[in-house]
């Protein structure tokens, strides 16, 4: 399941067409834990989970591998 959201994570991110800080700067975290988000065990809190897929136009449900749209 992690895998999944990992993957599915970096890859809206490469989409999105913003770079790590933008993201970060969007959502209120550091650069870093976008990246951790992609190549660690580390998960967002909810909240912040919430507002990257807001930020990346993408539903939750994807991202955590519930549906494959």
């Amino acid at each position: 399941m992690i895998e999944i959201i990992k993957s599915r994570l970096k890859e809206e991110i490469k989409n999105s067409g913003l770079t790590t800080v933008e993201i970060a700067k969007r959502v209120g975290i550091s650069p870093e834990m976008v990246t951790q988000y992609v190549t660690t065990k580390k998960l967002p809190k909810l909240d912040t989970f919430a507002r990257l897929c807001k930020e990346l136009d993408v539903s939750a449900d994807y991202i955590l591998g519930l549906s494959d749209e």
